[in-house]
């Protein structure tokens, strides 16, 4: 596409602004929504949002015309399909936009989302580097308009109740979190076949976009795309994000000062990148936290109830996914479905300082506890839809969802580096590191390059 095209097709500055301030909700707070990237987890999304009264789906886009043509089918008759997305967001009978992209397309299409006036609900990762989320954020609040991150565990009210009993001091002091991912995709991985011809139907370039241009592979198309650093970040990224939000939200923090990671892609005979193991250790102000990825295995850890239900569990003794807390008085044990409180043991008086086993108690330091609850996704969606109609603050903001895609980012870079390295938060760089701080962005394929100038640094 030559650059007069694209700048043409790329709305400015004055356009932008005539369309923003012709945009006003649809009668009787009717919310019309778009759909930009219609596979499996968009259609999700905007299933859950149809479910909430007076909305409506507008627009749906995609370059593949197979989603497309299903997103046709399902999202009903007043709903009109585009193959490129800037046509979507010219629409005027539009007020916000749900973005369900590959990684590498978020910052893009949100920002230009936001200068045409509309307001966004970006999936996780926020963005695909660390720029490009912040670009993100300063999009919306240059333009005035709400961006919401799809790191729907804000709303689990299960959570919430987690952040009580931890900030709280029930657990007693916690100096240590761990946070887990596990699956077992021995030993071919996402499978290993040679480059192609793209399937019918699918514009190659545009799914590429600002990545590099490539050859087509299936495996660097639909579900398996997040494996390959041009597109994503692996599982640090994909999974990890909303488990990195909760924990910030339960501790009460949102960056960490410093970060080392060690890893590979050690065992999966596939064309994947990114590791297929990744351990992280983080430090905050008061506390260590440990990330581990683990693609090769897929019993995870942490406590176990008989005939409890895990999150993603596929026998009686696998935990693959979750988040654990210890404190002195207790470790706290949670996943998207749920928590449970294994309580420690009070020492007699005069052995507390024993390290030996066996030795007397004087019965726990708290109560065991278990709950039950289900996926949040559904009130996330919903929380996002009222915002648009009161103009409050959504549950996990841009800002909210920066800081956590952020840790991600950072597994990443240090794993990419090799060694560890210090991080200022505020300033989102690392201190006199020029060689870590070039992996915060990347290099755009033109003329995508032109869309984020002057929104990061």
């Amino acid at each position: 596409m030559k650059r007069r095209e694209f700048v043409g097709k790329t709305m400015g500055a004055a356009a932008a602004s005539a369309l923003a301030s012709s945009r006003v909700l649809g009668a009787n707070q009717r919310v019309r929504l778009g759909l930009i990237g219609c596979g499996p987890r968009g259609k999700l999304l905007v299933k859950l949002a149809r479910e909430v009264p007076d909305v409506e789906i507008v627009a749906a886009c995609d370059v593949y015309d197979a989603q497309l043509a299903d997103a046709a089918n399902w999202a009903g008759p007043n709903c009109r399909t585009h193959g490129d997305f800037r046509k979507l967001i010219e629409q005027k009978d539009l007020d916000a936009v749900f973005i369900a992209t590959p990684d590498h397309w978020h910052a893009i299409q949100a920002v230009l989302a936001c200068q045409a006036g509309l307001d966004v609900y970006v999936e996780k990762p926020l963005g695909h580097n660390v720029k490009e989320g912040r670009a993100i954020v300063e999009a919306g609040k240059r333009h005035k308009r709400l961006v919401a991150a799809g790191t729907q565990q804000r709303s689990a009210l299960h959570y919430a109740e987690v952040a009580r009993i931890i900030r709280g001091g029930q657990l007693g002091a916690v100096n240590y979190v761990r946070i887990w991912n596990f699956m077992n995709l021995t030993p071919e991985g996402i499978g290993r076949v040679p480059d192609s011809e793209p399937p019918a139907g699918l514009d190659w370039d545009f799914y590429l976009g600002p990545a590099p241009k490539v050859p087509f592979n299936k495996g660097r198309f639909l579900g398996t795309y997040r494996w390959f650093w041009d597109y994503a970040g692996g599982l640090a990224t994909d999974f990890g994000t909303h488990r990195f939000d909760t924990m910030h939200q339960i501790m009460g923090v949102d960056m960490p000062v410093t970060v080392s990671a060690a890893g590979g892609r050690f065992t999966l005979r596939d064309g994947a990148e990114t590791p297929d193991v990744l351990q992280a250790t983080f430090e905050y102000s008061n506390f260590t936290f440990s990330y581990e990825g683990c693609m090769i295995n897929a019993h995870g850890s942490g406590g176990r109830t008989a005939g409890k239900k895990y999150y993603q569990m596929r026998s009686t003794d696998d935990r693959p996914h979750g988040e654990a807390f210890y404190g002195t008085n207790g470790a706290l044990f949670s996943d998207r479905i749920g928590y449970e409180v294994y309580p420690e043991l009070k020492p007699v008086a005069g052995k507390g300082a024993s390290i030996v086993g066996n030795y007397p108690t004087d019965g726990p330091r708290m109560e065991r506890k278990e709950v039950a609850a289900e996926d949040a996704t559904g009130l996330h969606v919903k929380n996002f839809i009222e915002c648009i109609r009161t103009r409050q603050k959504p549950a996990a903001d841009a800002e909210t969802g920066q800081r956590s895609t952020n840790i991600g980012h950072l597994a990443n870079i240090a794993f990419r580096t090799g060694r560890k390295l210090r991080w200022d938060g505020a300033k989102e760089e690392f201190p006199g590191d020029p060689e870590a701080n070039k992996l915060l962005g990347r290099e755009f394929r033109p003329p995508w390059d032109q869309v984020l100038k002057g929104y990061y640094s």
